[in-house]
């Protein structure tokens, strides 16, 4: 007879948890720290050393014509305007990831949402940070007060552009912020499916709140 098919599981990222032996605060910086651990892992003890990063939330704004909201801000580490959907830190401390991202949406681009879903969650660089990011999507969009803004933010470009056409910038790699593209690949593959792929916003964030955890023993 012949063997059984054996189904693999659904893929899913493994939670692994190892004995860490060390770790401090190898520079501490204005915004966040770079942190050297040593940890055993396969019978060796490990050093490596990562950017500490509090988390962040992005949104993507999209209205009753599909058009999504996209904003271009200087980038100083890779000397450029880039495009980018409207994103900030985790750095208030006890603060609710969907209330950072109400917060972010109204400081940024002046506006606020009736309806909010879990778009995404990735980790941006898992060989040289914890940074991992939710982004939502953002409906039934109404106008905020305007904030006054500073720094690199003094000069945001706001404009509007049809999901259609922000996914063809991202296929031809003319913008490559990856908040940008994550975001748009998914809202493309969501509208595609009859938005059926949204979870809701309050949905777990398993990585985030493990790395939160983490950072209240380090």
């Amino acid at each position: 007879m012949p063997e059984p098919e054996v189904v693999p599981e659904p893929l899913s990222d493994e939670r692994t948890d190892f004995s860490v032996l060390s770790s401090e605060v190898a520079f501490d910086g204005m915004i966040w720290d770079v942190r050297r651990e040593t940890f055993e892992y396969n019978g060796q003890k490990i050093t490596r050393e990562f950017v500490d990063h509090t988390g962040a939330v992005a949104i993507l704004a999209i209205d009753d014509q599909e058009r999504v909201l996209l904003i271009k801000q200087y980038r100083h580490p890779i000397r450029s305007r880039e495009w980018e959907i409207p994103a900030g830190l985790l750095d208030v401390n006890g603060e609710d990831p969907l209330d950072s991202a109400r917060r972010e949406l109204a400081e940024e681009v002046d506006l606020e949402a009736a309806t909010w879903n879990v778009l995404s969650d990735y980790v941006t660089t898992p060989g040289g940070n914890n940074e991992a990011i939710r982004i939502y999507i953002a409906r039934t969009l109404s106008d905020t007060p305007t904030f006054e803004r500073e720094h690199e933010e003094a000069d945001i470009e706001k404009r509007w552009v049809p999901l259609d056409e922000a996914l063809d910038a991202v296929v031809a790699r003319r913008i490559q912020n990856p908040s940008l593209v994550v975001g748009i690949y998914a809202a493309a593959v969501a509208r595609s499916r009859g938005w059926s792929t949204l979870a809701a916003a309050d949905a777990p964030w398993p990585q985030r709140e493990a790395l939160s955890s983490f950072r209240h023993t380090a």
